[in-house]
């Protein structure tokens, strides 16, 4: 007799009560990520200067086509004593130099020749002048606040002011001297916002954090990035960093690691991002290595996607060095800018100061609710491989749910959050296509049904099971739904436990339900069948099989995520580019080609009666689809209407070629089935 599996209807009403909290936090968070829309086009305040140079333009007139190109910034760096001498604002001179000049008669200056002659210069010294007072007192300054004044020393050489520096040449150049006043003040007169990119002290103290806020003071400055593996004022003195910030309005500016997790590592970002209560930014530019090799029309396509699916929202742009087709090298970077900024336009976006998300988090009472959905979800799983009674269920319940409440009702549940939405993104898939198994289980289907019907059957039952993992989904998209994880100041970790734990739950729940032997049953027992396989003789074909399943499995985890070690084939990259052009989301690979089609053919082998062996992995791969459907929502930092059309778009689309694989399959059958006959009648 066929052994039934009650669904707890308590639990289920749980669930569906957990499911409207998500919904209802799931919607106010995508009206926080439609109001955050406006990307802020920066460009290098020296990358300008150089196209300039480069192409024999005046910089106005570049600074006014990129303007009119869409750049709303420039990025502005602190000076260097190599930056300011080749710019010709600041003479540098080694002492060894002037001693040497001395000495062989080249010093005609007869004020410095006087100098060396009486051993005031020293060879291990640098000599600065400048006939820019403003330039020369703010290198000064900053050279007093690095190095203090017991190596920085002003002498008179005739009429004119010398700096004396105690330093080696070599590396002094290259010290950063603080933000450049003249170089802001261009930005801003150009009509363009300072992205302004200061760098940290050693040793740093509260006046020095003053000192460079009272630099920027007075222009127009929308976000801040800091440059270097410090942020200003680590390690110790981020906090005197942060009200200076926040009075001024600033954004921070995040930058992105190059893996697409997270940032780029500097000391004391986070705890000023926290200080600032996120008012923040994320930030990418294409890697310097990598534009090169992109033309045009791929690098204003990565912008586009990824200001959509990744939340950046300060795209730092960098010039082309070499001109495309037969453009001039202005023509190609301001059609570059014109272009991105078309595209991102037409994508819904406006362009100018970063725009930055509401300091968002979901209330408790709906955080609760959904945790009681999730543990309601658990109880049922458990009572769907193991029938206890309905009591008993309810005392389990309680007994998790008071653990996993509490800390989010005292205000602590961070952690309990993480736990929800890991649960959420294993279990709801695996239920989902257990649900579909009992319904397999409890009808009957004849072998002689048309195609066509057992076709638009596999469409309504992929898309019933999608709809019933969507729930997971919703509730890793609203459990975690805080501004903290839309930054990615907080990440979902265990993305790699979805990708199998979903296959684990539905093939403990399969053989509970179905027995994989001929002959003895063995369904229900679970263990009975796990001996069975294991002591089941290996030939050289199960043993070809099984490499090849393992290397399935690894190309399947490895692939995933943004640590993976095996490269994506020039093939799927063209493809991937198509179908992002060709939808507002696209579909994950891993639904659309392999876990929806084998979905479909599962249906196929139910109504064909094919062996049991074959029916039970084509219900894993197919349960690969539907974990994958809800582990794309564990990625908050894409929008979730995106992620949701993405799943949508992955089971249409995968009912497509989940219909052409049961063709397939069928045709494939009948063929062998034909030979097969014909074989036995010229015998």
């Amino acid at each position: 007799m066929l052994k039934k599996f009650k669904y707890n209807q308590w639990l289920i009403g749980f669930i569906v009560i957990g499911l409207i909290a998500a919904l209802s936090v799931g919607f106010y968070r995508h009206k926080i990520e439609e109001s955050n829309t406006t990307v802020e086009m920066v460009i290098d305040y020296e990358g300008l200067v150089e196209l300039a140079q480069i192409e024999g333009l005046s910089v106005n007139e570049v600074f006014k086509n990129a303007k009119q190109s869409g750049i709303t910034s420039l990025a502005v760096y602190e000076t260097t004593l190599k930056k300011l001498t080749e710019n010709g604002k600041v003479t540098t001179t080694a002492g060894a130099d002037l001693i040497k000049n001395y000495n062989n008669g080249t010093l005609s200056d007869p004020a410095w020749r006087a100098l060396v002659s009486n051993g005031s210069v020293n060879a291990d010294s640098i000599y600065l002048t400048s006939i820019q007072p403003q330039i020369f007192a703010e290198v000064k300054a900053d050279l007093i606040r690095r190095l203090g004044e017991n190596r920085v020393q002003s002498i008179k050489v005739g009429s004119v002011e010398v700096v004396a520096v105690k330093a080696n040449y070599e590396k002094a150049m290259k010290w950063n001297l603080g933000m450049p006043t003249d170089e802001m003040k261009a930005v801003n007169d150009a009509g363009f916002y300072v992205v302004a990119r200061p760098s940290n002290y050693a040793k740093v103290t509260e006046d020095d954090i003053q000192s460079v806020f009272d630099r920027l003071d007075g222009f127009k400055i929308s976000d801040v990035i800091f440059s270097g593996e410090e942020i200003l004022g680590a390690p110790k003195n981020v906090k005197d960093t942060a009200p200076l910030f926040k009075s001024r309005e600033y954004t921070l500016g995040m930058i992105e690691h190059p893996l697409q997790l997270q940032f780029f590592k500097q000391e004391g970002l986070m705890e000023l991002a926290e200080d600032l209560e996120y008012k923040a930014a994320r930030v990418y530019s294409i890697p310097k290595d990598e534009q090169p090799k992109l033309k045009i029309a791929e690098a204003v396509e990565r912008w586009a996607t990824t200001d959509e699916e990744r939340n950046i929202r300060i795209n730092l742009l960098r010039t082309y060095e070499k001109p495309e087709s037969t453009m001039s090298l202005f023509e190609t970077n301001m059609k570059y800018f014109a272009d991105t900024t078309k595209e991102l336009k037409n994508k819904g976006f406006s362009i100018g100061k970063a725009g930055t998300y509401e300091n968002y988090y979901p209330s408790a009472f709906l955080l609760v609710l959904i945790t009681l959905g999730a543990v309601a979800a658990g109880v049922l799983y458990v009572s769907l491989i193991y029938p206890f009674k309905e009591r008993y269920q309810y005392l389990l319940m309680a007994a998790i749910s008071v653990i996993l409440v509490t800390p989010i009702l005292m205000g602590h549940g961070n952690t309990v959050r993480s736990v929800v939405a890991l649960a959420s993104a294993n279990l709801f898939p695996a239920l989902a296509v257990i649900w579909q198994l009992d319904r397999w289980r409890e009808n009957e289907f004849d072998a002689k049904t048309p195609m066509l019907k057992i076709m638009l059957t596999g469409v309504v039952l992929l898309l019933t099971t999608g709809a019933l993992a969507f729930i997971g989904g919703a509730y890793v998209g609203s459990v975690l739904a805080d501004i903290q994880y839309l930054l990615e100041v907080n990440i979902f970790r265990g993305v790699k436990l979805t990708f199998i734990l979903p296959i684990i739950l539905v093939s403990l729940a399969f053989l509970v339900r179905f027995n994989l032997f001929e002959g003895k049953d063995y369904s229900g027992n679970v263990l009975e069948q796990i001996k069975k396989i294991l002591n089941t003789p290996i030939y050289i074909k199960s043993l070809v099989g099984f490499c090849i399943a393992a290397v399935a499995m690894l190309v399947y985890i490895g692939r995933s995520g943004h640590t993976a070690g095996i490269p994506v084939s020039g093939t799927e990259l063209k493809f991937r580019a198509f179908l992002e052009q060709a939808m507002y989301a696209r579909p994950r690979s891993k639904e659309l080609l392999i876990g929806h089609p084998a979905f479909m053919l599962a249906v196929l082998a139910v109504y064909k009666k094919w062996p049991r062996i074959l029916f039970f992995i084509l219900v894993l791969v197919a349960t690969i689809g539907q974990g994958s459907l809800v582990e794309t929502f564990c990625h908050l930092r894409t929008p979730i209407f995106m992620t949701f059309i993405r799943g949508v778009s992955g089971l249409v689309l995968g009912a497509g070629v989940g219909a052409f694989a049961m063709l397939a399959a069928h045709f494939l059958y009948n063929l062998s089935s034909y030979i097969g006959r014909d074989t036995t009648k010229h015998e």
